[in-house]
């Protein structure tokens, strides 16, 4: 079957959006795996400074802003992707650790509204 010059251009448009639901369904795949899936895959995990640091920041539903790396922010914070998370991290290493939790409301990007969300999710050391 041969396509027009018009049916190829229409068809070469569409591919992106298709790549992207594609992208979103196997994501979404992803989360539905089940727990035990995900606990034995990271179990098999070398050990390594990152994994480390990742296990540090986050302690059962809270997330030391200090201390966590963006991927980890981007997963605890409910409306902070991987942007904002690299902006709290740039925040933190330009002006130093976070004093409190309410600081982060300096952080471009995250108003009151985030910071509702989140307070009870954020800390600010480990002993917190």
């Amino acid at each position: 079957m041969r396509f027009s010059k018009s049916q190829s251009r229409s068809a070469k448009s569409q591919l992106p959006g298709y790549l992207s639901a594609m992208i979103g369904l196997v994501m979404a795949i992803s989360f539905l795996q089940p727990v035990n899936a995900v606990q034995e895959s990271v179990s098999t995990m070398p050990d390594s400074q990152e994994t480390v640091n990742q296990s540090a920041a986050v302690n059962m539903d809270t997330v030391n802003i200090n201390t966590a790396d963006a991927e980890t922010l981007a997963l605890a914070l409910d409306g902070v992707g991987l942007t904002r998370a690299l902006d709290i991290i740039a925040y933190r290493e330009e002006y130093g650790a976070f004093k409190d939790v309410e600081q982060i409301q300096q952080v471009r990007g995250i108003g009151i509204a985030t910071f509702a969300r989140n307070r009870t999710r954020m800390r600010v050391s480990d002993a917190d």
